[in-house]
Protein backbone atom coordinates (compact mmCIF):
# COMPACT_ATOMS: atom_id res chain seq x y z
CA UNK A 1 0.00 0.00 0.00
CA UNK A 2 2.86 2.34 0.76
CA UNK A 3 4.33 1.56 -2.65
CA UNK A 4 1.07 2.60 -4.34
CA UNK A 5 1.01 5.89 -2.45
CA UNK A 6 4.54 6.65 -3.65
CA UNK A 7 3.56 5.74 -7.21
CA UNK A 8 0.60 8.13 -7.10
CA UNK A 9 2.83 10.80 -5.55
CA UNK A 10 5.28 10.50 -8.44
CA UNK A 11 2.39 10.59 -10.94
CA UNK A 12 1.13 13.75 -9.25
CA UNK A 13 4.55 15.41 -9.39
CA UNK A 14 5.08 14.52 -13.06
CA UNK A 15 1.56 15.67 -13.98
CA UNK A 16 2.11 18.95 -12.12
CA UNK A 17 5.37 19.55 -13.96
CA UNK A 18 3.65 19.10 -17.32
CA UNK A 19 0.67 21.26 -16.34
CA UNK A 20 -2.03 18.62 -15.96
CA UNK A 21 -3.47 20.13 -12.79
CA UNK A 22 -6.62 17.98 -12.60
CA UNK A 23 -4.65 14.75 -12.89
CA UNK A 24 -2.06 16.03 -10.42
CA UNK A 25 -4.64 16.94 -7.79
CA UNK A 26 -6.44 13.62 -8.22
CA UNK A 27 -3.26 11.58 -7.94
CA UNK A 28 -2.13 13.59 -4.92
CA UNK A 29 -5.46 13.00 -3.19
CA UNK A 30 -5.24 9.25 -3.84
CA UNK A 31 -1.66 9.19 -2.56
CA UNK A 32 -2.71 10.99 0.63
CA UNK A 33 -5.59 8.63 1.31
CA UNK A 34 -3.47 5.53 0.72
CA UNK A 35 -0.69 6.88 2.93
CA UNK A 36 -3.05 7.57 5.83
CA UNK A 37 -4.66 4.13 5.49
CA UNK A 38 -1.17 2.62 5.59
CA UNK A 39 -0.33 4.71 8.66
CA UNK A 40 -3.46 3.63 10.54
CA UNK A 41 -2.90 -0.06 9.74
CA UNK A 42 0.76 0.21 10.74
CA UNK A 43 -0.09 1.84 14.08
CA UNK A 44 -2.78 -0.76 14.72
CA UNK A 45 -0.29 -3.58 14.10
CA UNK A 46 2.26 -1.95 16.42
CA UNK A 47 -0.33 -1.61 19.19
CA UNK A 48 -1.60 -5.16 18.73
CA UNK A 49 1.95 -6.50 18.62
CA UNK A 50 2.82 -4.84 21.91
CA UNK A 51 -0.39 -5.70 23.75
CA UNK A 52 -2.34 -8.72 22.54
CA UNK A 53 0.21 -10.75 20.60
CA UNK A 54 2.98 -10.34 23.13
CA UNK A 55 4.75 -13.62 23.88
CA UNK A 56 5.37 -14.33 27.51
Amino acid sequence: MLRWSFIFLIVAIVAAIFGFTDIASGAAAIAKVLFFIFLVVWLLMIILGVTIFKKS
